[in-house]
């Protein structure tokens, strides 16, 4: 191959990374500067000029789509297929090594995947097993509890439980979880990983075998692994293997489901002859963004430390918006949306991001009235839609008899008369007997008629007619190829009928969602000697992990930050920048969380290519209850030379000692908005706010108490504090106290009876 088309199209950070010398390299790869084109011509390089064969090169990333592109990009660079590679997810490698080796990993060889429903659905089932309500005992926090451990690398014998009963009993439903998965076969996400390190790591011949093999281990988003997914790697790699890991620790948002940003550093201590590469030039976004966005980050200690820049446009400042109220704020983006596609742009280019879904009603409620097409980010995927995951249950019930969550889900579903009392003697014959529920219901068929065994009646002709089904369904699609397999089942299965039966237009989306399904089993390739509904089964369990989107039509996209993630667009609004909604009130007395709020911060601005906004609102309803929060400290983190303020807001009175990066707006000139009118600052009622000559001391008189600036003031469930700020008239005044116990609050002046010491 032409080593020219592979470093032609690279800049020279680039290139120093692609063609490093053989050993273990940290590339620190930040927004839009090509990580994804480095990876890709890193094995083009590897193979072409190092001789590594294509069976030694194992690269492995975070989801399904970023593995698919690597693949492609691959495939493009070499011009043969990439098969031979291992390249892949974390999830989807590591069940591929189970694939391979379930007989040495204590596995079922059909064992099946449990998603996260099926998992919550399993762990619901042993706590009314044990006997304890879920009102007491949430079954999600169970599930945290036992994949965050998993996660960490522990069995529940090595969970240190503390002397008090909550955690005794963790440990406990732990462990019934893991006999339970262990007797029907199954495993969950978090177990892959796991089970895949210990194979690796018990199997001391096993690990040897595959270290000489896979001697070159890329890895993407390194910032976002996990401890087990780090102990993973760093023992495939061993002391002296080739790593070349790219990552970027200002993005690195992940931490409430285990990412550790100190991998980055730790990948330097444990790899001590490491070279660290930096990818600084972004091909995204303007320069007004970039200096915007390093400005914000530098305020991180925690970093290695990288400033991003670009060949292109300086381009258009950072607007920064102040609204009135949530519906201020949806009505100015959906504004501002509107003039973006009358100037010609697409709806598809504009995108809404906020900090938490609560969010979003404003912004969908402002584009409804507005006719403009929009899609919440991060809905139900394919693979996770009821109607999918029951056919799927049927298919996964045929495969392996023993898996009790897809028998619990499809056991009476298309209605078969199986109440719940006969349930209930099926899962009481399961406990006693250890057995799996489709093991317990034959016994009780078997047992019908004997006296007081088994269920009768109507409830036994059921049950005998479900196994009966299954069993009928197994043997008729054996010699099948696989997508006529999967159309039998759920024609035979009866659920397509069942559908029917809803209204017109959610039955038909139904059906034509099951008729998908067997498309896309009739378009799967499987890998390896893998049956083929084997195959699919398990490619539908790693498919529904994901949260990336599906192709969307020309409409504005509106998601949280955290799912912004690895996106780009046009025009970006990050809306709610607020103190205590971003950064999230439970993160601005920890530093490290603290932290993470500002990468993400980061995150969000950098997925602005041309234009960025700035919004946050002056008074917002959370919960039935109006808040007066300051502007966020992010806004404040920024030079005000790189904002321009659509509405500069009046502020009536300042009190010059703020906490660090407070935003401090435009109080030169009257502002100008709504009707556009200049000298006042308009509102939605039509009132004016008086302009700032002036407007401290007629403001000072008309509120009770005679309350000024400095006044020390107590309330009675914040304590004592100091005023800082005034602002509005009559009532709807309002002060911003530093109150000593509980920091700065702002408070409407006629409810928060405050008293002038």
């Amino acid at each position: 191959m032409d080593l020219s088309a592979i470093l032609n199209p690279l800049n020279d950070a680039q290139r120093a990374a692609v063609t490093a010398p053989v050993g273990p390299v940290l590339v620190l790869a930040g927004a839009g500067s090509g990580k994804t084109r480095v990876l890709t011509h890193r094995i083009a390089w590897l193979i072409c000029t190092e001789g590594v064969s294509p069976h030694g090169i194992l690269a492995v990333t975070f989801t399904n789509k970023a593995a698919a592109e690597m693949r492609t990009r691959v495939e493009q660079l070499l011009g043969v297929p990439s098969g031979p590679m291992w390249l892949g997810t974390f999830h989807g490698l590591a069940h591929r090594l189970l694939r391979l080796h379930w007989r040495e990993a204590g596995l079922a060889q059909g064992f099946q995947i449990l998603d996260s429903e099926d998992q919550l659905r399993l762990i619901k089932k042993l706590l009314k097993a044990s006997g304890l309500d879920e009102s007491g005992w949430a079954p999600k926090d169970v599930q945290y509890f036992i994949n965050k451990h998993k996660d960490e690398g522990r069995r529940p014998g090595q969970v240190r439980a503390g002397a008090d009963r909550v955690s005794v009993q963790m440990v406990k439903l732990y462990e019934e979880y893991e006999a339970a998965c262990a007797r029907t076969g199954v495993i969950d996400f978090a177990e892959l990983l796991l089970r895949a390190f210990e194979l690796w790591r018990d199997q001391p011949q096993l690990l040897a075998q595959y270290r000489a093999r896979f001697r070159h281990v890329l890895v993407d988003e390194f910032q976002d692994t996990n401890a087990i997914q780090y102990e993973w790697i760093r023992l495939l790699v061993g002391a002296s293997g080739a790593a070349f890991v790219v990552g970027d620790d200002d993005q690195s948002i992940y931490r409430w489901r285990g990412a550790r940003i100190e991998h980055l550093h730790r990948f330097l201590v444990d790899f001590p002859q490491a070279q660290l590469l930096r990818l600084e030039q972004n091909y995204r976004s303007t320069g007004a963004i970039l200096a915007a966005a390093n400005a914000l980050i530098a305020n991180n200690s925690s970093r290695l430390g990288k400033t991003l820049w670009t060949r292109g446009a300086q381009g258009a400042a950072v607007k920064l918006y102040a609204a009135f109220n949530e519906r201020d704020e949806a009505e100015f983006v959906v504004t501002r949306v509107l003039e973006w596609v009358q100037h010609g742009g697409a709806r598809a280019d504009a995108a809404i991001l906020y900090r938490s879904n609560a969010q979003s009603r404003s912004f969908e409620e402002a584009l409804i009235m507005a006719r403009v097409p929009y899609r919440v980010y991060g809905g139900l995927r394919f693979f996770e839609r009821a109607e999918i995951k029951d056919a799927l249950a049927y298919l996964r019930l045929i495969v392996n008899r023993d898996d009790d969550a897809s028998f619990e889900r499809i056991v009476n579903l298309p209605a078969r008369g199986i109440g719940a009392r006969t349930l209930d003697a099926i899962r009481e014959l399961a406990r006693e007997t250890g057995s799996s529920l489709w093991s317990a219901t034959r016994a009780s068929v078997t047992a019908t008629g004997a006296a007081g065994a088994g269920p009768a009646g109507r409830s036994g002709g059921a049950i005998q007619t479900f196994v009966t089904l299954i069993e009928r369904l197994a043997g008729e699609i054996t010699r099948l190829p696989l997508h006529e397999a999967v159309d039998h089942v759920i024609r035979g299965s009866g659920l397509v009928e069942h559908y029917q039966k809803e209204r017109a237009d959610r039955g038909e989306a139904r059906v034509e969602n099951l008729a998908e399904l067997v498309s896309a089993a009739r378009g799967f390739v499987p890998e390896g000697d893998m049956p083929p509904l084997e195959g699919f089964l398990a490619h539908a369990v790693l498919e529904s992990g994901e949260t990336q989107a599906e192709p969307f039509e020309d409409c504005v996209q509106m998601m949280t930050l955290h799912s912004a993630k690895g996106l780009e667009f046009p025009l970006v609004f990050m809306c709610g920048m607020e103190d205590g909604l971003f950064p999230h009130q439970r993160s601005q007395s920890d530093l490290e969380g603290l932290e993470e709020e500002r990468r993400l911060c980061y995150v969000g601005m950098t997925r602005a290519m041309r234009q960025l906004y700035l919004t946050h609102a002056e008074q917002r309803r959370v919960h039935g209850v109006d808040t007066y929060n300051a502007a966020s400290r992010f806004i404040g983190e920024v030079p005000p030379e790189l904002l321009e303020e659509v509405r500069p807001r009046i502020r009536l009175a300042q009190h010059p000692v703020q906490h660090p990066g407070t935003y401090r707006p435009s109080r030169e000139t009257p502002a100008r908005y709504g009707n556009g009118r200049a000298g006042a600052a308009t509102g939605r009622s039509g009132g004016a706010v008086p302009a700032m000559a002036g407007a401290r001391g007629s403001l000072e008189e008309t509120l009770a108490g005679g309350m000024r600036l400095g006044a020390r003031v107590r309330h009675g469930k914040f304590g004592e504090g100091v005023v800082l700020t005034i602002e509005g008239q009559g009532s709807h005044a309002r002060v911003q106290v530093n109150f000593e116990r509980q920091g700065s609050k702002w408070l409407m002046l006629q409810y928060a009876n405050l008293e002038v010491m």
